[in-house]
């Protein structure tokens, strides 16, 4: 459950638009949590990458629960790459500075997938809630 959880407040990290345009209050609240994007984008993206590992790792709920594998992959997926997009920053200062094709590679990458980071938050919205719901429906004993 705090994975949907933490999905879901991610997503709405990323699709600022989509939330100034149904709540004009909200332009304050994005505006504290602005400086701190890039570290919650990169605790994200590294959380979501061990979540991939993870579902790898427990690949046998296949034959337990095969919805609930599925979801726990997607949902890690989405939560790796909008962490990726919104700690890009961090990323690139941190762990690419020194590697000049690592970070052409991120850089080509980064290009690609950031005009897709609205229509990705906003399915990472329904994943992260998706995700709260499965917890509930399907759990291992």
């Amino acid at each position: 459950m705090i994975w949907g959880i933490t999905l879901v407040l991610l997503s709405i990290i990323a699709v600022p638009s989509l939330i100034l345009s149904k709540k004009p209050n909200a332009k304050e609240l994005l505006a504290k949590i602005e400086p701190y994007q890039g570290w919650i984008g990169l605790i994200c993206c590294f959380w979501g990458v061990w979540g991939i590992i993870s579902a790898v790792l427990t690949i046998s709920w296949i034959s337990v629960a095969p919805i609930l594998w599925a979801t726990y992959l997607i949902g890690n997926i989405v939560s790796a790459t909008l962490g990726f997009m919104l700690g890009f920053g961090l990323i690139n200062k941190f762990f690419l500075s020194k590697n000049d094709a690592a970070k052409e590679k991120a850089e080509a990458l980064r290009e690609k997938i950031a005009p897709k980071q609205g229509k990705l938050g906003i399915v990472g919205i329904f994943v992260g809630a998706w995700m709260i719901v499965a917890s509930f429906l399907f759990t291992i004993a």
